[in-house]
């Protein structure tokens, strides 16, 4: 369980901030807010991609959670038909929203780095 614990702090340790990370003071010593700067072109864009990988996580979460129920035959064939029907439905949604703001399914994959991306591969 420590190792656990350690690895855990090691992955979550909050790094010291450099000297581009803080901000600037005001003359009273208080620290001036930092504003994040949008492009105005593609900020509607830009948050619709987020709301969309979102909804597409959830989506595939909840396929997943649905075929492990039909596995363990915990659900009835109406409720099956049901979530099949449901998710279908969203699938196409989804892919009408991504064609309205030409966007694919490969552009709600965000890269998280050295983590990899967040949607595992289809």
């Amino acid at each position: 369980m420590d190792e656990v614990t350690r690895a855990a702090s090691d992955v979550f340790r909050l790094l010291p901030a450099g000297p581009d990370d803080i901000p600037p003071e005001d003359g009273q010593g208080r620290r001036i807010a930092q504003r994040l700067h949008t492009d105005q072109d593609t900020v509607e864009r830009d948050l619709v991609r987020l709301v969309l990988t979102i909804v597409e996580l959830l989506r595939q979460l909840m396929e997943r959670q649905a075929l492990h129920r039909v596995e363990q035959e915990d659900l009835t064939e109406d409720q099956e038909e049901r979530i099949g029907m449901t998710l279908m439905l969203l699938h196409d949604r989804m892919t009408e929203l991504c064609e309205r703001y030409d966007l694919t399914m490969e552009d709600l994959n965000l890269d998280l780095g050295p983590l990899g991306t967040l949607l595992p591969p289809a």
